[in-house]
């Protein structure tokens, strides 16, 4: 780019497309959110056939162009932000000097060079003469990286200082340093071009209408290419607040310009989709377009795994026999551990999208994906119906064995227990959330009898439940119930200790121990604690926990396993506990949100805040 075109480059033309590609994105966010949770749903409710499946098929695959033309054109807007502000500081720094050389009577040529008029002390009767000058950009330092120009600039500028000094006119000196200002704002424009120009053209589909996982592989790949060309861009914004406030979050958000949004919704989706306190519609945004990219490269990465060879093949012996395949030991030490840990994060991310795709169906409301990431076990929070809405909330929170795995299985649990409560209150908003947040134990001997896994994930807990508040517009807007089942009402009684956990009530299912003594130890008071559990022929964890010590009332030592000889403590099922035991009908540990049940119905009670109508135990 040169002098002319940056005078006549205008930056509000690329901020008028950003704005032209925002309203796109807008706009195919909207349909994107009609196709998958308002039409599907709609035909899921009142319709059924082979014709009606092969058309909501052809739906999904048209909410996957919305979702995809959605996220594109959102980066495109940002780039395009990004560009235009980049433009309008070079322009600024060009219309700031080519000022100043009108202010000194100068004239700055069509290539950028300024002339100067004659000038200084007359010798010889005459002034010394004006002339032409072109500039020279410097090098520009980049935060604390060492910029490899620095000497060279400095060399360059005092020399030139020193050629100003000693020339007979001053108004050369002025009249250099007016157009290095000059080539210095031509440089960055051009730089900023140079920059901008490959992300721009790299951010179109196929020419198909079919999204697929190379598209959307190549959305994460666009993002990260956008936001390290954007970082000038995004340095101007405010940055998150540093920790886990949810309140401190929530103005955080409130206080960015929509502009400022759209660019970190679209650059920072992981961050953003991890922020308790920001609104669950932004939060959803976030994490369906991270589930979309992070399921498109695990698939890509399982697709390019080769299949594994036969494990035993004929020794080629003159007798029957096999021997160990050698091809499949090497497939094994190369590829197994990775296929497995494909494998389960993948089934986790269909258990999350057939939910989505569940919408209407027996009346089941929008989802929203409130938490999503694979570090560890996988994390998934998954709300049945909008949170921040809601009168009546209930999160669950699942104990041993829980990973990113068994999301179909949670999310069927509260699903069925939005059906049982919405049913209850007829006309309100009902929300219930599948929390998988933390690593839980994933064995029961020696994991499930240690404390540790509920410690470290108690903040985690209090944050969510915080977060939910803030949105929620205060402790009184939303009357929220929190499940804990097995280990999982463990890692309640730990978020209790731990902080001010905020919630109404507390149920704990088929618990093993909540670190508590007695039900008034807990923060909701023990009028507001309820359990369930079965007999101990149908459910014997609520006795093992017991045994460990994990229900408080005995100190609990790690080595002294597998049940710690510590007989002493209260669990939730213990009369002496404190809590309302309610009646249920669970067959086993897992039975207590079968459909129709008397377990299931007593939660739907507590959840709808009718305690008169819950049956006792």
């Amino acid at each position: 780019m040169d002098y002319a075109a940056l005078v006549a480059l205008k930056p509000s033309e690329f901020t008028e497309a950003a704005d032209g590609f925002k309203a796109v994105s807008d706009m195919a966010d909207h349909a994107y959110g009609d196709t998958e949770g308002q039409i599907s749903a709609r035909m899921r409710a009142g319709l059924e056939g082979v014709a009606v499946d092969a058309a909501l098929g052809s739906l999904r695959e048209l909410a996957k162009n919305f979702h995809y033309t959605q996220v594109e054109c959102g980066l495109a807007a940002t780039s395009l932000k990004a560009f235009a502000a980049a433009m309008t500081e070079a322009k600024k720094k060009l219309a700031d000097a080519v000022e100043d050389a009108s202010h000194q009577k100068f004239r700055v040529g069509a290539d950028g060079s300024v002339t100067y008029p004659p000038g200084g002390t007359e010798k010889d009767g005459k002034l010394p003469e004006g002339g032409t000058v072109t500039g020279s950009a410097k090098g520009k330092p980049s935060g604390n990286v060492i910029d490899p120009t620095k000497d060279a600039n400095d060399l360059s500028s005092a020399l030139e200082r020193q050629a100003a000094n000693i020339h007979p006119n001053p108004n050369f000196g002025k009249a250099v340093e007016i157009a290095n200002r000059i080539a210095q704002a031509v440089a960055e424009a051009t730089e900023a071009d140079a920059l901008w120009a490959p992300k721009l053209r790299k951010l179109k589909a196929d020419d198909d209408l079919v999204v697929s996982d190379k598209d959307w592989a190549d959305v994460e790949s666009d993002t990260s290419e956008v936001r390290s060309g954007a970082k000038d861009y995004l340095d101007h914004i405010k940055p998150p607040p540093k920790g886990d406030d949810p309140k401190a979050n929530a103005d955080w958000w409130k206080g960015l310009s929509p502009d400022e949004q759209s660019a970190y919704l679209s650059l920072n989706g992981a961050q953003v989709g991890a922020m308790d306190g920001l609104p669950s519609v932004v939060r959803d945004e976030a994490n369906r377009t991270v589930l979309a990219e992070t399921k498109a490269q695990f698939q890509i990465r399982l697709d390019g795994i080769p299949p594994q060879p036969q494990k035993y093949v004929p020794s080629g012996r003159d007798y029957p026999a096999v021997v160990l395949n050698p091809a499949w030991s090497e497939w094994d030490e190369k590829y197994a551990k990775d296929k497995a840990f494909l494998d389960k994060n993948l089934k986790g991310m269909n258990a999350i999208q057939a939910r989505f795709d569940a919408t209407g169906t027996d009346g089941l409301p929008e989802a929203y994906l409130l938490g999503f990431d694979t570090k560890g076990g996988g994390r998934a929070i998954v709300a049945n119906g909008d949170p921040d809405t809601a009168a009546h909330t209930a999160v669950f929170v699942p104990g041993t064995y829980t990973d990113i795995t068994k999301s179909e299985t949670y999310i069927g649990h509260m699903s069925k227990l939005w059906k049982e409560t919405n049913a209850e209150l007829p006309g309100e908003n009902v929300s219930t959330i599948t929390w998988i947040g933390y690593d839980a134990p994933q064995s029961i001997v020696p994991e499930a009898m240690k404390e540790k896994y509920a410690h470290t994930a108690a903040p985690d807990l209090n944050h969510f439940m915080a977060g939910l508040e803030q949105v929620q517009g205060g402790d009184e807007k939303s009357h929220t119930t929190l499940i804990g089942h097995s280990y999982g009402s463990t890692v309640v009684g730990a978020s209790s200790n731990a902080g001010d956990l905020r919630t109404d009530d507390i149920i704990a299912v088929g618990s093993p121990g909540m670190l508590v003594g007695h039900a008034k130890d807990l923060d909701v008071g023990a009028d507001h604690v309820w359990s369930e559990a079965a007999g101990f022929t149908k459910d014997q964890v609520p006795a093992g926990g017991k045994a460990a010590g994990l229900g408080g009332g005995s100190h609990w030592y790690e080595e002294l396993l597998p049940f710690g000889y510590a007989w002493g403590s209260n669990v939730p099922s213990d009369e002496d506990f404190g809590a309302h035991i309610m009646e249920n009908n669970a067959k086993d540990h897992g039975d207590y949100w079968r459909k129709d049940s008397k377990s299931l119905e007593n939660q739907a009670y507590v959840v709808a805040g009718h305690y008169d109508r819950v049956t006792r135990g």
